[in-house]
């Protein structure tokens, strides 16, 4: 049984209890609702977008993509109902390039789930795109972001030089680069 130690508004601290061994240890996580980026080629160039981020108080490059549920409760929900999160994060996915990107996807697959790690549950659910029309982006109120189609050699050293400062999409676009 998990008990819910702390909860803010998209990170929540679990503490749960299991057995070892015939022992009882208890164990903390943090969790929070899964994301998505999108790979979008085109030619030989990658889609970047460059958004300002108020965590880093300055401009990053970057996957397009967001969050797959808006509030904790929601994904709280969703995990209680046993709903197919893939295929929810492939509708966030396909909204995601509507608005940050002006992309109409016409056909995606997924590429890569990253998983953060043993103590941060945070999945970032990765979706190549190949067949989709160019629109105009659809930002939300605030929201500050540009895309363009960057060389891929660029976009290599972009991922290597920290000018693509999420380090595992920089890990995963260099998986998909070679």
């Amino acid at each position: 049984m998990e008990e819910i130690k702390y909860k803010g508004n998209i990170i929540e601290v679990v503490q749960k209890e299991v057995e070892q061994k015939g022992k009882k240890k208890t164990f903390e996580y943090a969790r929070r609702s899964p994301g998505t980026r999108l790979i979008i080629p085109k030619g030989n160039t990658v889609l970047l977008t460059k958004e300002f981020r108020h965590e880093i108080k300055g401009y990053d490059y970057r996957l397009p993509g967001g969050k797959v549920y808006d509030t904790l409760e929601e994904y709280n929900n969703a995990l209680a109902s046993g709903i197919d999160i893939v295929q929810k994060a492939k509708e966030g996915a396909i909204k995601e390039a509507k608005e940050e990107a002006g992309i109409d996807v016409k056909n995606l697959s997924l590429f890569h789930k990253s998983v953060c790690g043993a103590t941060i549950i945070w999945d970032l659910f990765y979706f190549e795109i190949n067949e989709f029309n160019e629109t105009s982006q659809k930002l939300e109120e605030g929201e500050d972001i540009t895309s363009e189609f960057v060389d891929k050699e660029k976009v290599k050293h972009m991922c290597l030089d920290g000018s693509i400062s999420e380090e595992r999409s920089a890990l995963v676009l260099l998986r998909y680069l070679n």
